[in-house]
């Protein structure tokens, strides 16, 4: 099939490129000029696992191209994919649809023949009707349907949750745009992947509920580290105990600084706004919201604490910057919080992270950078675990202690057990365990 994706971002070219991979003609269509100059000469402007190889082999194969020029790659296209941003709206915290609307506008103006747009952005409820009425409003002859798609990519593990998803959602108000569908996603019935067909309104809900109940799990968990570290339990222990009760499961109970990223912070956000507004609040999001904003302020309490309550002029080794390993993005990266708080009273930072460097010199000021983990260590008065890479995991014990002027750690992701750390002469500070 031919399937235009508007839109480069994250979920637009790792969705964009998987489509290819399944055989399917794909044109990936931004207005930024540089983006698409590079998308071209085989840059790719995310960090994304395996995705520079995918974005190669299809482009190679003729099945994926990038454009400019969203005419020329409309008219005949039978399904065209709305991925462009839906950031947290400023002020008020719903979602910014303005880039959504534009592009509902310009795909009016172009399409020709029987066209399915999807949103494939996550939107709150209602937005496919508003989508279908600006199509409708800018080209009355037009023959189209609006279906919203959803998307669940981890970052990180994106092209596997693409290929290999738990599920699909699709929502659809008739039969014709569920055939466009199932042979988009043919591939994955062939793997039995369960596909969910429903209408817009609870598609577009379902992404939001996923998101924010997750969220809520990773809050829940982290309420509980602090009961543990009042009462001598291992939280550790404690996401075991309940994680292997089928009801619950074992997934995002990881105990740590708070959540960040591209997707909870403002899905939550938004669901709390689309909730007040059809005057039905969910209490539980918005305690949710409140919390995870408290807990990464105070992690910068927790080092502050570990190093005797007085860090001005001392310097602080921070490992990890970005809101979860094997990614670039520092969207509400706990780091944000944590770094300006510990700067505040005195504090010197270096840290080091292996690929949100880049992304982070554009949003925290006056941080030393260093060329890896044992560079980020020499001299520093501790050493703060932010961010849970795999080449953290597995430090040098006797050399992290040798290069800190005090052997101090603060593992705001419990990587380390605390049994090693006293026996390599490490002070050592954890989440939840006492």
């Amino acid at each position: 099939m031919r399937v235009t994706m508007i839109g480069t971002g994250y979920v637009g070219l790792v969705s964009g490129a998987c489509f290819a991979d399944f055989g399917h003609e794909v044109v990936c269509v931004d207005k930024d000029r540089s983006k698409i100059e590079k998308l071209e000469a085989g840059e790719i402007p995310i960090y994304e696992p395996g995705l520079e190889a995918l974005v190669a082999e299809n482009v190679k194969a003729g099945r994926l191209s990038f454009s400019l020029d969203l005419a020329a790659s409309t008219p005949n296209a039978d399904a065209v994919f709305i991925a462009v941003g839906t950031p947290s709206r400023r002020g008020d915290g719903f979602a910014d649809l303005s880039y959504v609307y534009k592009a509902a506008e310009e795909i009016a103006s172009v399409m020709n023949g029987y066209t399915v747009v999807v949103t494939k952005s996550t939107v709150p409820v209602g937005t496919g009707t508003e989508v279908e009425e600006i199509i409708r409003k800018t080209r009355p002859d037009a023959e189209f349907s609006v279906v919203s798609n959803p998307e669940f990519l981890r970052e990180g593990a994106a092209i596997n949750d693409f290929k290999h998803p738990d599920r699909v959602i699709v929502g659809a108000e008739d039969e014709r745009a569920q055939k466009v569908m199932r042979e988009l996603y043919r591939p994955l019935y062939l793997n039995e992947t369960p596909i969910v067909f429903t209408n817009r309104s609870t598609s577009e809900l379902i992404k939001y509920a996923a998101n924010a109940f997750l969220a809520t799990k990773i809050t829940f968990i982290n309420e509980m580290a602090d009961i543990c570290e009042k009462v001598g339990a291992n939280v550790q222990e404690v996401a075991r105990g309940i994680g292997l009760d089928g009801r619950i499961g074992s997934k995002f109970l990881h105990a740590g600084p708070g959540y960040g990223g591209s997707c909870f912070p403002k899905d939550t956000l938004a669901l709390v706004r689309t909730a007040q507004v059809h005057e039905s609040p969910t209490r539980i999001v918005e305690a949710v919201v409140e919390i995870n904003a408290a807990r990464k302020k105070k992690m910068a309490e927790r080092i502050i604490n570990a190093c005797g309550g007085d860090v001005s002029g001392k310097t602080i080794a921070v490992l990890g910057l970005t809101f979860k390993p094997n990614t670039d993005d520092m969207r509400d990266a706990p780091s944000l919080d944590i770094i300006p708080a510990l700067q505040a009273v005195g504090a010197k930072v270096r840290a080091f992270d292996p690929a949100g460097m880049k992304e982070a010199q554009d949003l925290l000021e006056n941080v030393e950078y260093a060329e890896g983990p044992y560079q980020t260590l020499d001299g520093a008065d501790a050493v703060a675990i932010i961010t849970e890479w795999d080449e953290f995991r597995a430090l040098d014990m006797d050399r992290v202690k040798a290069l800190l002027n005090a052997p101090i750690m603060i593992d705001l992701r419990n990587i380390y057990r605390p049994a090693e750390m006293a026996e390599a002469g490490i002070a050592y500070h954890s989440i939840g365990r006492a």
